[in-house]
């Protein structure tokens, strides 16, 4: 029998080789096993059986090599994407690859080592995974990967008769030495595109710069980094800059002719391109008494892009436009983007207008899409609209007032009733307007207005962008929806868990609404736990994104949403318009039959690309605000804490916006652990506490533009930890991740003391 020799040793059980398996994730195969259990050579088919055994009832599976894993477990190296920010501004990644029946164990990003550009949702990066629970890992990022494989991008210096090239990622360990016949004319301080040489030097490794793209100490270069770093398209391809080039303005022909109707636009004052314009006038019909009809007209982009050519290919390529704070990345040429379908005053453009009919309640009672050729009488920016509307006209709205100007109000007033009927999310959290100087570095940082105008935009184009998927699903073409989905489980319990330490209760199993959170929202108003309650719950919102599958869309509290009023910088758009044109018989340019087959393809595509987007503005606009704070390192600021990880705090300065990192070592001689329910950092021994939400005052230690990061010290600011109120939450993911840090502590790799 096997095993009959072992009169010391019983062999062990399929628990204890299963314990043993997870406590050496990715290091365990049968040959460890047997080796921690004694287990020889006649016993090894006893073995094989029990393994065989424990991968059929699908409890273990086999990783790389001959390494055995519990089932649902990731390779200790793993490939990932970050996905999502968790409500403490932690990020969340999953696997590039998964193949298992259940979803994908939750991925939480240790904080790096250095101060390199900030990862965003979109990035894939190689990481290093540590099991933190039974369903969740810690992924330390051992590299990004790039974009362009093998390019790097970094400050050149000239040092002798070579140069150096410093990557402006900062997790690169180390700089690249230039030749002099290598350099191509880069001069010190430029921001180079490089690649790196073959072979295996025993010093640095040497490259060869491809090209030179600015000089670092001008402003324009800080967009730059954050542009190649990301990967964003800002070359168009010759036979896309020659079908725009080719293209000529429309003549009326089948069209609708809306060139007397009075139709403006209203932008911000330096609008490049101005892609919608609207009209409003009381509804003469006699069954629709004291209702309005409203005409929101979009420029006809799908008349010069059409499917399958080389505008309609760069375009999907990019997904979007990318704005930063000196330029725009357009996701079509300027022929187009700012001139042939640019709704300029007293030219005539094409259109694919909707007119909706409201009753006095605002209540839409009808619509219709045509094709249309207009011409805007004026081109007006938001404050100047806002101002002729508070009876302060100028020489070209005096002309519009009672026929443009007060009946749009007049419209908008109903519109806004149906709005607050509706409750949509009413989140409120401060937005800042970055100003510009001649010379491209920030003159000012103010907070952006927020007028009845941008409401009264607002308004009419959400209702066009209803009224574009309601006529799609009435004539059965694809839509391209807006999706934006109900709050997951797990972050409503966080969120629920935070509400309770401020004894603001959300009941568990109840449907979860924009009404729900808007009525918290209405509870804390002027109370110095707004700005933090209105940040928990925007971070425990979804992200949206786009899809042909319906989902609705929560912040909106809509049943169905399109995008459909900015088809010059968005894709999505045009597909809608085609969408349209074709169900509608709207003409040429319509959508190809067979385009449904590749739209869920398309939909995940275009989220990436906004994404990827999103996190160039961002580290753009954070690398902006550390130039602009440079000269003021040393000095004192008030701030409020916007995120509390396990590696620090980071805190929101009230003077310009500005992020900074305050790192956990340096908050004081305790162990400070991450408290998630709270949202808090809390000693071990001193009892201090900071709070999302707090007001602190903090010191700018170090302000980095290349990298847009700040580094600062805690001045004054936290509290005594509250009286706990309640029964605490039992064995949360808050106590997993505290048991990890009290692990790393005692292994010498927290992130918690100071040295």
């Amino acid at each position: 029998m096997a095993g009959k020799h072992r009169t010391e040793t019983p062999l062990p059980t399929k628990r204890d080789i299963l314990e043993f398996i997870e406590k050496n994730e990715g290091r365990a195969g049968k040959r460890e096993i047997a080796r921690a259990f004694n287990i020889r050579s006649g016993d090894k088919i006893w073995l094989k059986q029990i393994l065989r055994e424990l991968a059929d009832e699908g409890a273990i599976e086999r990783q790389r090599g001959r390494r055995l894993g519990p089932a649902g477990a990731l390779p200790s190296v793993t490939v990932i994407e970050i996905v999502d920010q968790d409500t403490d501004g932690e990020l969340l990644a999953r696997p590039i690859t998964w193949d298992g029946d259940t979803p994908p164990p939750k991925i939480y990003m240790a904080p790096g080592r250095d101060r390199g550009p900030a990862l965003g949702i979109g990035d894939r990066v190689l990481a290093r995974m540590s099991r933190i629970g039974k369903r969740e890992y810690e992924a330390r990022v051992m590299r990004r990967l790039p974009a362009a494989p093998g390019r790097v991008l970094g400050v050149y210096t000239k040092v002798g008769g070579d140069g150096r090239i410093q990557p402006t990622d900062r997790r690169a360990k180390h700089e690249l030495v230039v030749r002099k016949e290598n350099a191509a004319g880069a001069r010190s301080g430029d921001l180079v595109m490089a690649e790196p040489l073959p072979g295996r030097p025993l010093g640095l490794r040497e490259a060869k710069v491809l090209e030179v793209l600015g000089d670092t100490d001008k402003p324009r270069t800080l967009s730059l980094i954050a542009i190649h770093t990301h990967g964003i398209p800002t070359e168009f391809p010759r036979q896309a800059i020659a079908e725009a080039d080719a293209a000529k303005p429309v003549r009326l022909g089948k069209r609708t002719d809306l060139r007397d109707l009075p139709l403006v636009t209203v932008d911000p004052a330096d609008a490049r391109d101005r892609d919608d314009a609207i009209w409003a006038a009381a509804d003469d019909d006699p069954k629709n008494k004291g209702g309005w009809r409203v005409i929101v007209a979009i420029a006809d982009v799908a008349n010069y892009v059409r499917p399958g050519s080389a505008l309609d290919m760069e375009a999907a390529k990019r997904g979007n436009s990318t704005y930063f704070p000196d330029q725009v990345v357009p996701m079509l040429p300027e022929t187009l983007s700012a001139d042939l379908c640019s709704l300029h005053p007293k030219k005539s453009r094409p259109v694919l207008a909707v007119e909706m009919r409201f009753d006095r309640d605002g209540n839409k009672v009808g619509h219709r899409f045509d094709r249309a050729l207009i011409k805007t009488a004026a081109a007006l920016s938001y404050r100047q609209f806002q101002a002729a509307a508070d009876g302060q006209t100028d020489e070209d709205t005096e002309p519009l007032l009672d026929d443009v100007v007060k009946p749009l109000f007049g419209a908008y007033a109903a519109l806004a009733a149906a709005r607050d009927r509706r409750g949509p999310l009413a989140i409120d959290l401060p937005e800042r307007r970055v100003e510009l100087a001649p010379d491209g570095a920030i003159a000012s940082i103010h907070p952006r207005e927020r007028l009845d105008a941008h409401r009264l935009i607002e308004e009419f184009m959400v209702a066009a962008n209803v009224a574009a998927a309601e006529s799609l699903e009435q004539v059965r073409q694809p839509c391209m929806y807006r999706v934006h989905e109900t709050p997951p489980l797990d972050k409503l319990v966080s969120l629920r868990e935070f509400l309770d330490s401020l004894d603001i209760p959300l009941a568990k199993g109840q449907t979860v609404k924009p009404d729900t959170f808007n009525r918290i929202l209405g509870k804390v108003a002027g109370t110095p736990h707004a700005e933090m309650v209105n940040q928990v719950i925007l971070r425990s919102q979804t992200q949206a994104y786009y899809s042909p599958d319906n989902m609705g869309h929560f912040g909106l509290n809509l049943r169905r949403y399109a995008h459909f009023t900015s088809p010059i910088r968005r894709y999505a758009d045009l597909l809608v318009h085609r969408a349209l044109i074709a169900g509608l018989r709207l003409g040429a340019g319509g959508l190809l039959p067979d385009a449904v087959e590749t739209f869920s393809q398309t939909g995940e595509q275009i989220s990436n690309f906004e994404r990827r987007s999103m996190a160039a503005e961002r580290d753009a606009m954070d690398r902006y605000l550390a130039a602009f704070m440079m000269n003021k390192v040393g000095a004192r600021f008030m701030g409020r804490i916007s995120g509390v990880t396990r590696f620090g705090l980071f805190v929101t300065l009230d003077e310009t916006g500005a992020d900074g990192l305050v790192p956990i070592r340096t908050l004081g001689d305790e162990y400070f652990h991450h408290d998630e329910s709270r949202h808090a950092l809390v000693g071990d021994r001193g009892g201090s506490v900071y709070r999302l939400g707090d007001r602190v005052e903090v010191e700018l230690k170090e302000a980095v533009p290349v990298t847009g990061g700040l580094l600062l010290e805690m001045i004054d600011g936290g509290s005594r930890p509250p009286r706990k109120r309640g029964k605490p939450p039992t064995k949360t993911r808050a106590k997993a991740k505290a048991k990890a840090g009290k692990k790393a502590k005692t292994k010498k790799r927290g992130t918690a003391r100071r040295k």
